[in-house]
């Protein structure tokens, strides 16, 4: 007679099982970074339309997020969205510090910090890093090979 007290439950019948929704995996197409748009805004001093001027940051910005490698996965609608959070971006940078929190929040979307990588389970590795981590980890178990191998000297009878 095994243990006191009643019989577990079937894992099948319990509510928590500790593991999460199953993912739903999709064929992803890879979209070019579109350049920042020319578009015309009103002039709050004179109510006519005039064109809107990119901050200098905002520039940077836009180049950065397109040479940072996490644009490799990016999509039409990533774009989009970084798109309209350029346009956040540009008018925080022209003093509208109230943005700055829907700013903070949209750039997390897509692992601006290295928190926000943390907590998508994103992780940049350099490619220098990675072969000399490959090189040293191949020297180790050389190292640790036993220098007599039997392999080499076993021989068929005949």
């Amino acid at each position: 007679m095994a243990g006191r007290g009643p019989a577990p439950k079937d894992p099948s019948t319990r509510a928590r099982r500790n593991r999460g929704p199953e993912m739903r995996v999709i064929q992803g197409q890879r979209a070019p970074q579109p350049p920042l748009p020319k578009f015309k805004v009103r002039n709050p001093d004179t109510g006519r339309l005039v064109n809107f001027v990119w901050p200098e940051a905002t520039k940077r910005w836009w180049k950065e997020w397109g040479e940072s490698p996490l644009a490799e996965d990016f999509g039409a609608t990533d774009w989009s969205f970084l798109l309209d959070t350029a346009v956040l971006h540009a008018k925080f940078w022209t003093g509208n510090t109230s943005l700055a929190g829907e700013l903070r929040l949209r750039e997390a979307k897509f692992g601006a910090t290295p928190e926000d990588r943390l907590r998508l389970r994103i992780q940049y590795e350099l490619a220098d890093e990675a072969e000399d981590r490959g090189q040293r980890r191949r020297a180790k178990r050389r190292a640790e090979a036993p220098k007599d191998d039997p392999r080499k000297v076993l021989r068929a009878v005949k």
